[in-house]
């Protein structure tokens, strides 16, 4: 793919991999701010705990944005970092832009904290639990006690982040399987693992479950290069 085939429009997001003083890589967001075809692009400076960073010229950096259903990635490398008028990075153009496509089932491991409620049942209570993989059309769920049967429908709540805001979450789902624990992870204590299928209606969550999943994706999912 080449890099005018995205069409980016000023102000698009993107999250840019740079390799630390200590050898580490790190990723930052900030902005595509225009392009000179065949030339150089211009990108917004992240910041780092309040200050911009800086970037050497001839320094590698691995781009990443989301693009039409999955994730593009480009290397370039920092010609110039400018501070007047505003702070820019200069890149030279990459000459092409790798792809990979999202399909609904790819799953993220996580470990978010939830809030879950069985609704098939007349006697459930909210309980603590643990997403520890999500997608766009299910989840795995752990928590230390019961929580019900194959078939029963139940409502999961989480606090989750995107691009540096917090929304609450809500998501209606049917217990779709549950893994029979042995004696001796009986008495370890091992987590309940149940398999959730989302079923929600609601395009409001549903947009915000898939903004969640790929900002995910796109962070950890990609082949550190």
């Amino acid at each position: 793919m080449n890099f005018d085939d995205l069409k980016l429009r000023p102000g698009y997001p993107l999250q840019v991999q740079v390799e630390t003083s200590t050898g580490m890589s790190e990723r930052y967001p900030c902005r595509f701010v225009g392009a000179m075809p065949g030339r150089a692009l211009l990108l917004s400076v992240p910041r780092v705990n309040g200050r911009f960073l800086r970037l050497r010229p001839g320094q590698k950096v691995v781009a990443r944005m989301m693009v039409a259903n999955g994730v593009g990635v480009f290397t370039c490398s920092v010609e110039s970092q400018a501070t007047d008028p505003y702070p820019l990075l200069h890149l030279d153009y990459p000459e092409e832009v790798g792809f990979k496509g999202i399909r609904q089932s790819t799953r993220v491991e996580m470990d978010l904290p939830v809030v879950v409620l069985n609704q098939s049942s007349l006697e459930a209570s909210e309980v603590d639990a643990r997403v520890v993989d999500i997608s766009l059309s299910g989840a795995r769920l752990e928590l230390d006690r019961i929580l019900g049967d194959i078939g029963d429908k139940v409502s999961i709540t989480a606090q989750v982040e995107v691009a540096g805001l917090y929304r609450d979450l809500r998501l209606e789902a049917v217990i779709r399987s549950r893994v029979e624990r042995s004696t001796q992870e009986l008495k370890q204590n091992t987590p309940v693992v149940y398999g959730l299928e989302f079923i929600e209606a609601d395009e409001d969550r549903r947009l915000l479950l898939a903004a969640y999943v790929y900002a995910k994706i796109a962070q950890d999912q990609l082949p550190t290069p």
